[in-house]
């Protein structure tokens, strides 16, 4: 096989898509620019698949059926967006249509599954999208008539690659077209070659936001090598295959819209979200997990900084709540979100909202614990709950042993209150330079509050085989690891699933702040006022004077001043003005000192 042409390139994704995703060939030219989808397909699938209703919406309108439909469905995609539409269908003359059926919880019913069968997609080569030239995108797929994906294809053997579909997409593909209009036909646009896959869901032009959606390898950016095949063939056999394909719709893009408020007005600002590969895994790999084992494990999902965790959060707590074992019960009576993060409340509710369109599905713990033991009693879907209230958390899902919880805890933040917030006080204030470093040592954070709390459970009552805790944190220590990572060949804990920062970083989503520093150096003179002693620990001694001369109220002085006429005359102009600055410390004492000494 020649395999130094696009074409080829082409076929073999195609050719799986057909062969094992589920999918058939579609005919290209049945692609209507000015609709912004295939008629045919969208008229056949509602025929086969809700002939009842066809059948009414027939009776009024006649011999026009086909494109009075056709016409309702185009204005609806055009006001409400394809994710919409293919979510929850639409209505003409009170007749309700479903554009897309998905996969039922459980396979004992019948019916679901039947219906859940009826659906198309369809794959489509070389697609003419406008009637104002004749370019054409490589590969389209379609949901029952409507484009859902688009992608560009390089081959490297022809002296192109991913950047020159990424450019290709940002210059030549006008969103005004349909099929590239943000949110109206296709959700999402893959820029794919060889080695790696780029995506985004709204083409702006050279301002157009790509993403990768790379597997990762060695903790690096990129894909691992693939014996059998292309790098990126993840996407076409795993991702874009039809069960998988039709989740990803279902449960995983989102709508998010965002209020911006300038000059007393505000505006709405709308951001489609289509997971990363890292979130979709993450979320698939522990759910496959639960699955076979049950309830009763832990999981550390150890993802860096810049990993989207708010994001991932949400999508776990929705798949968890919706599974069901083989006898087509509840895995868990509730999810219980521990965060401190205000943003996540609201960020959930809105997920959770758009996938499942009625109220009380999440609930909010702001009042007191009598508030969350009732969410708890009852059984509420997903319940939020802040840091200060885990200990209670704990004590009463134990209560409960009959009914069964997963338990997601948002470390990103530390507490402002309860015992980690306490511990936390005490080292600010500390008195004395030796009780800082006394405090400092100690290092309680969050993970020590949580895991002391999960330890004093358990020696109370034993393991708790009614709840499953999942522990998201960038930066685990050894004993957060012991608690909720899970065991290796050579016995060493490790996290369930892993988002390094090494990735993070080389994917470009956070700062390596080694590649761009500055040294200075220190000078002091001491003074010896006592006798010579033989006696003292060098190494001691210099240990204590270097700590002594760090929070000197002189040295302390002068590195403010450099630090911030830096901030000032360098950084301070950057990103439009709205630059910041970090300033990391020895302590959190020096922290202390620092700020005061900002102030």
């Amino acid at each position: 096989m020649n395999i130094t042409t696009e074409n080829t390139f082409e076929t073999a994704l195609v050719q799986s898509l057909v062969e094992q995703g589920g999918y058939t060939e579609g005919n290209a030219p049945d692609y209507s620019p000015e609709l912004g989808m295939f008629k045919y397909e969208v008229i056949n699938f509602l025929q086969e698949s809700q002939p009842k209703r066809w059948e009414k919406i027939t009776a009024i309108h006649g011999t026009n059926t086909d494109s009075r439909i056709i016409q309702r469905l185009y204005k609806e995609l055009d006001l409400r967006g394809s994710l919409d539409v293919l979510r929850n269908g639409f209505v003409d003359y009170g007749v309700r249509f479903q554009m897309a059926y998905f996969q039922p919880a459980s396979a004992l019913n019948p019916d679901a599954v039947n219906l859940y069968n009826k659906n198309s997609l369809k794959v489509y080569r070389q697609i003419y999208y406008s009637n104002k030239n004749k370019k054409s995108v490589d590969i389209l797929l379609s949901l029952n008539g409507i484009p859902v994906a688009t992608l560009e294809l390089k081959n490297q053997f022809t002296n192109q690659n991913v950047g020159n579909a990424l450019k290709q997409y940002s210059t030549t593909r006008d969103n005004r077209e349909l099929l590239f209009a943000f949110k109206k036909r296709a959700l999402v646009h893959f820029a794919v070659d060889q080695d790696d896959v780029y995506m985004t869901t709204k083409l702006d032009g050279s301002k157009t936001y790509w993403l990768p959606f790379n597997k990762g390898n060695n903790n690096g950016k990129g894909n691992p090598l693939n014996p059998n095949g292309y790098k990126t063939a993840y996407l076409w056999e795993n991702i874009l295959q039809k069960d998988s394909w039709m989740e990803i719709i279902q449960r995983f893009v989102h709508l998010q819209t965002d209020e911006i408020k300038i000059e007393d007005k505000i505006y709405k600002k709308e951001k489609l979200i289509f997971p990363r590969y890292h979130q979709l895994d993450v979320v698939r790999e522990i759910s496959s997990k639960v699955l076979k084992t049950g309830v009763g494990n832990n999981y550390l999902i150890q993802h860096s900084a810049g990993s989207g965790k708010s994001n991932s959060i949400a999508w776990l707590a929705y798949r968890l709540s919706s599974l069901h074992d083989t006898a087509d019960k509840r895995i868990f009576d509730s999810i219980i979100v521990v965060t401190d993060r205000k943003v996540l409340d609201q960020q959930l509710q809105n997920t959770i909202y758009q996938f499942e369109h009625k109220t009380g599905v999440v609930q909010k713990i702001d009042k007191d614990s009598n508030q969350l033991a009732s969410a708890l009693s009852q059984g509420t879907n997903i319940i939020i709950t802040t840091l200060q209230k885990f200990p209670f958390v704990v004590d009463k899902v134990g209560e409960l042993p009959k009914r069964k919880y997963a338990v997601i805890i948002d470390e990103a933040h530390s507490s402002q209150g309860g015992e980690a917030s306490k511990k936390m006080k005490e080292v600010l204030t500390s008195k004395s330079l030796d009780e800082a470093i006394i405090e400092d040592s100690d290092d309680y954070t969050s993970d020590d509050f949580i895991r002391e709390q999960i330890e004093k459970s358990a020696k109370a009552r034993g393991r708790q085989a009614n709840i499953s805790f999942f522990a998201f944190t960038a930066t685990p220590k050894y004993k957060t690891l012991q608690v909720f990572g899970h065991k290796t060949t050579d016995g060493k804990p490790k996290a369930f699933h892993l988002y390094s920062m090494r990735q993070a970083i080389e994917e470009g989503f956070i700062l390596d702040v080694l590649q761009n520093y500055t040294t200075y150096d220190l000078y002091f003179k001491l003074t010896k006022a006592i006798e010579e002693n033989p006696n003292l620990n060098k190494k001691k001694a210099a240990k204590a004077i270097g700590k002594y001369v760090s929070l000197h109220p002189h040295n302390l002085a002068q590195k403010t001043e450099i630090i911030i006429e830096h901030f000032r005359n360098i950084v301070a102009k950057k990103i439009g003005g709205k630059a910041k600055a970090m300033v990391v410390c020895g302590s959190r004492l020096h922290a202390k000192r620092y700020f005061e000494e900002f102030e």
